[in-house]
């Protein structure tokens, strides 16, 4: 799809799309938010991590889109704005609305052993193996609308997670961490400045985490003039810091951070007024008089006054509508699913779990945390539907 893109390259895509109406796939979207998913909890001028170009969806390139609002890319980046208006203006242009339920909460998926002569065969005479089998889903869950919320059941002979890894923020899992202070989202630190509830005169603002939501909310205090204690467990010169992996040239405004973390470490305090960096120190407790009780590599413990904190380290899957938190089906089936370390074990070449037949798992979930490889892993789960809908195609 992007020929040399590890190598720089700039090659016009080898692939042609056509569409064919009479080899769609029947299939129905559910997803709490409009199209563009986590992309609504992202303030909007925030750029994106990927080349603008690498957002682009099949058979309508995103610059192609942004150049009709009359805006480019800023260093070959897209802001998270535009991101969301175009998977939108995708939707729509491509006749998918029609699939598409947003508002709706999935709180059940489960399999469902159906005998070939129940009601629901007998409803739907056409043979199809995989019903006959006795694989079928129902999904359950709650559709909000204008007029109330509803329960609802769907019922599937495949099922597509597709839910990413944004709704459960990870917890230090220290004392106080519960206090109303203290927040896990970057929004959150969003919707305080908006509501006025600190500004450039506040006690400091502490943000705990050194990957890229963490420097995004430095930014974006930097840019309101809010003073931030800046709290993280590694040391500057870590190799495996995001910002050390980073090109300077592409992404000249993490670069900042980093080099501010560097140089306003204490006990040498450097050029940049409002910012304090505290490299390899943990948080050891908050308190109810908002005071956060901190302990460097050394032992030594250290209190400082804050306004609110801003714990941003990651975030996890939240798999609670699945049986067992869907650990079952895990590389490792011990552990919780995460998208770095233990993804749900998929087919490579159709993303079907190998654990669960008919249930199929895409993004991060699958391991592939950027849009430009979620794109292959959609194409391998319609490859599949497509070869078990006609297993011998003309």
């Amino acid at each position: 799809m992007r020929p040399d893109t590890d190598f720089g390259g700039t090659a016009d895509s080898v692939l042609a799309w056509s569409h064919q109406p009479d080899r769609a796939i029947p299939h129905l979207v559910l997803g709490k938010n409009l199209p563009g998913g986590a992309w609504h909890s992202i303030e909007g001028s925030m750029f994106t991590l990927s080349q603008g170009d690498w957002m682009g969806l099949p058979d309508l390139q995103f610059k192609d889109w942004l150049s009709k609002k009359k805006r480019g890319f800023r260093n070959n980046r897209a802001t998270a704005g535009d991101i969301v208006q175009y998977y939108q203006y995708y939707v729509a242009k491509k006749g998918l609305k029609k699939n598409f339920r947003c508002g709706t909460l999935v709180t059940s998926v489960k399999k469902l052993s159906v005998d070939v002569d129940s009601c629901y065969n007998s409803q739907n005479p056409q043979s199809n193996p995989q019903v006959d089998s006795g694989s079928l889903f129902q999904v359950d869950g709650f559709l909000t609308t204008v007029s109330g919320t509803q329960p609802f059941s769907v019922y599937a002979e495949n099922v597509v997670l597709a839910t990413g890894t944004y709704d459960s923020p990870s917890h230090l899992g220290v004392k106080g961490e519960h206090l109303p202070f203290v927040h896990h989202t970057l929004s959150a630190l969003e919707e305080a400045v908006k509501n006025k509830e600190i500004g450039m005169m506040s006690d400091p603002i502490l943000i705990v985490g050194a990957g890229l939501t963490a420097a995004d909310a430095i930014l974006f205090a930097h840019h309101c003039n809010i003073p931030v204690i800046h709290a993280f467990r590694r040391k500057v010169n870590d190799p495996a810091l995001i910002f050390n992996q980073l090109p300077k040239t592409m992404y000249p405004e993490y670069h900042k951070v980093h080099q501010m973390m560097k140089e306003q470490a204490i006990p040498y305090p450097g050029p940049y007024e409002c910012y304090v960096s505290l490299p390899e120190h943990h948080i050891v407790t908050f308190t109810e008089d908002r005071k956060c009780i901190f302990c460097d590599k050394s032992g030594h413990q250290k209190i400082h006054n804050i306004s609110m904190a801003f714990v941003l380290i990651g975030s996890n899957p939240n798999l609670t509508y699945l049986p067992n938190n869907g650990v079952d089906l895990a590389v490792d089936c011990e552990q919780p699913v995460s998208s770095k370390r233990n993804p749900i074990d998929v087919d490579p070449f159709t993303y079907e779990s190998v654990h669960e037949k008919g249930l199929y798992a895409m993004g991060p979930l699958a391991g592939d945390n950027f849009v430009r490889f979620v794109q292959g892993g959609a194409l391998a789960v319609a490859s599949s539907l497509l070869k078990k809908a006609n297993p011998n195609p003309p």
